[in-house]
């Protein structure tokens, strides 16, 4: 059995703990780390004599491990594990002195092969070193010989002694009585003409009488002396041997067994009996294969939970994830998970994780996420902790599940009531507004006074536009409605709607620059909407300056230019910008940056209204450097694109 020190490097928290079990049964000191980076920390206080590692894992692969291992500390032997698919990895790894590798899934007996050759050559660089370090010290031992000789006299008494208490053993197995009659393992006696002379009775209770039997008779896989069990290799090499192999019970079933053998000698120093202990690994197999079945089939229920589902540090950092999460988001192990998925520099506040970890309770919040592919999802987040076997909370679970379409139809009905509610004291203004056009008129009509006739009639049809305007508003919201376009000359159109801000800009000092041609061409566009949206963002940018450093020389300039069938329009500040996330949810519903004093409506409609032309709005800025709109519309209106778009649609 060895007594090095093995560290064994995993992403895989099931692979390190099972073979974990496996190396220490083999008699190593083990210690484990999830990757490359983590080895190298633990490096320094463990010191190991072998390091066990796979060769794809996050942070630092194995082939930079076995690079920097071999750099600082050249004594230390890496056996590289590696899969089917990473051969050309593990040869490559070769190169770099790597002492072996071994292919997943690990094979025991492989295992144990390629560890012992690794010891081996351990032992023989020792030894080399040794003797070429001791070489001064060679005339000491001579001159020392006389108390070694000693001293060797000593042990031989000592291993007399112990021959003598192997031998006692040994009558104890033949009588049938004393200590190994109550051991709950499988004792047999072997002699050096490979024959068992003795056994226990737990061993004849398993396997039934097989005194007078070959030694290699009760192994499944033996059949003769050219296939050596342990009890041969014992005889020939002098020393005890430690295997596992198979006993074939006496109902002709196969028992695993851990075979331990000891050499019995006489007093003349010969080996004449072999002892063989061997411990009934059957119930251990079984749970282990429990174990193995209830592990894969939980890491499928993880997999294929219809959510997303992260494992957290206590550090935010992220140690695994199911199927749908790595599908959806970019590799995020090792990451912070507001760095991950929510594109934060931040924790986020009232974080559930958290929570979870300081009073050990569920948790729950709503947030918006962005997947690798841009799309935004709302999802309602819940963390449970996980604890250790003495209670201790080590990891926490968070389970995030997509609630976008219950948003969307919330949104919708929210975006209703708040139109309708908002809506409802100008109608009642425009309703008092008509009865008194209505009397106006009347009294006009009555009295043949065409001027006052003439008054009542632009009253009338202004305040019967503005219901027109409130009604198309109302049904933007109640259902889908198509855009009325129209071609109008592009250049004369935008610089109309940019003459708009002119005022506003003016009144907060903004230095406002307005950079189109009038020879654009012509578009086909709902003039109306598409006014409203451009106004918007406009008025966002004055905003922006107005919340940015105070005395800056705020700039505003909007410009357009000719693309072919395409008019790209640029609306540009150097305000207060914003950061990625605040980029990613603009165009979300009632999501607004600017506190009380925005709705979270404006930037909504005016990229459906972008979207509904089959234009398309790119967003760039940064904190503190502005921000910069750039509006891609067709010249030609594509009927595809007319239809109108859920109102709670979400980039």
């Amino acid at each position: 059995m060895s007594n090095k020190k093995l560290m064994l490097v995993d992403d895989e928290e099931g692979i390190r703990r099972f073979l974990g079990l496996t190396l220490m049964d083999l008699g190593y000191t083990v210690e484990s780390a999830e990757n490359g980076k983590a080895a190298l920390e633990l490096l320094v206080s463990f010191q190991p004599d072998i390091i066990l590692t796979d060769i794809k894992m996050p942070r630092m692969d194995g082939i930079d491990l076995l690079k920097a291992v071999k750099s600082d500390y050249s004594h230390i032997e890496v056996i590289m594990l590696t899969g089917h698919g990473d051969l050309d990895l593990a040869i490559e790894s070769l190169k770099f002195e790597a002492a072996d590798f071994i292919t997943k899934p690990v094979n025991d007996e492989v295992l144990e092969i390629s560890l012992k050759r690794v010891i081996e050559k351990i032992e023989m660089k020792d030894q080399i070193r040794e003797y070429t370090e001791n070489l001064e010290k060679l005339v000491e031992e001579k001159t020392q010989r006389i108390v070694e000789l000693e001293r060797q006299n000593a042990a031989c008494q000592v291993v007399e002694g112990l021959s003598s208490a192997l031998a006692s053993a040994a009558d104890e197995v033949e009588t049938g009585s004393g200590l190994f009659n109550e051991l709950p393992c499988l004792v047999s006696i072997h002699t050096r003409y490979l024959e068992i002379v003795a056994t226990n009775k737990l061993l004849k209770e398993r396997l039934g009488d097989v005194v007078g039997m070959n030694s290699f008779d009760i192994y499944s896989d033996r059949n003769s002396a050219g296939n050596a069990c342990p009890v041969q290799q014992t005889f020939a090499t002098g020393k005890g041997q430690r295997s596992k192999e198979t006993f074939i019970g006496k109902d002709g079933e196969e028992i695993p067994v851990t075979v331990y053998t000891a050499p019995l000698p006489n007093k003349n120093g010969d080996i004449e009996l072999v002892l063989d202990i061997s411990v009934d690994m059957t119930e251990l197999k079984r749970l282990n294969d429990e174990l193995l079945e209830t592990q894969y089939k939980f890491q499928r229920l993880f997999d294929e939970a219809p959510c997303y589902i992260s494992v957290q540090n206590n550090d935010y950092s992220i140690s695994e994830v199911n199927r749908r999460f790595k599908e959806d988001f970019d590799e995020p192990l090792g990451l912070s998970c507001y760095s991950a998925y929510k594109h934060r520099d931040t924790p986020c506040e009232e974080c559930p994780v958290q929570r979870s970890f300081k009073d050990g309770e569920a948790h729950q919040m709503e947030t918006v996420v962005t997947t690798k592919t841009g799309e935004q999802k709302n999802m309602l987040v819940w963390s449970a902790p996980i604890r250790n076997a003495y209670g201790e909370i080590k990891q926490v679970m968070e389970m995030s599940t997509d609630i976008t379409e219950i948003r969307r139809l919330q949104d919708h009905l929210t975006s209703l009531g708040f139109m309708l509610g908002s809506m409802s004291h100008g109608v009642k203004g425009m309703l008092t507004a008509l009865d008194g056009g209505i009397y106006r008129l009347e009294s006009g009509l009555r009295k043949q006074d065409n001027e006052r006739v003439e008054e009542a009639s632009k009253v009338l049809k202004d305040v019967v536009g503005r219901v027109k305007k409130m009604v198309l508003d109302i049904l933007y919201y109640a259902k889908s409605r198509e855009i009325e376009v129209e071609e109008v000359r592009a250049g004369h159109f935008l610089n109309d709607t940019a003459a708009l801000l002119v005022p506003k800009a003016a009144a907060t000092n903004v230095n406002y620059t307005i950079d189109i041609p009038e020879e654009l061409g012509t578009i086909e566009i709902d003039s109306s909407s598409m006014s409203a949206a451009l106004v918007n963002f406009l008025e966002n940018a004055v905003d922006a300056c107005e919340m940015s450093i105070p005395d800056k020389e705020h700039q505003i300039k909007i410009s357009a230019h000719d693309d072919g069938n395409k008019v790209i329009i640029t609306i540009s500040d150097n305000g207060s910008g914003m950061d990625q996330e605040t980029r990613e949810k603009i165009f979300t519903l009632f999501f607004s940056s600017k506190g009380k004093r925005g709705t979270g409506i404006g930037l909504f409609i005016s990229n459906q209204t972008i979207e509904q032309h089959g234009g398309k709005i790119n967003v760039q800025s940064e904190v503190g450097h502005g921000t910069t709109f750039t509006i891609t519309l067709p010249r030609k209106a594509n009927p595809a694109k007319l239809q109108s778009i859920d109102p709670c649609h979400r980039q």
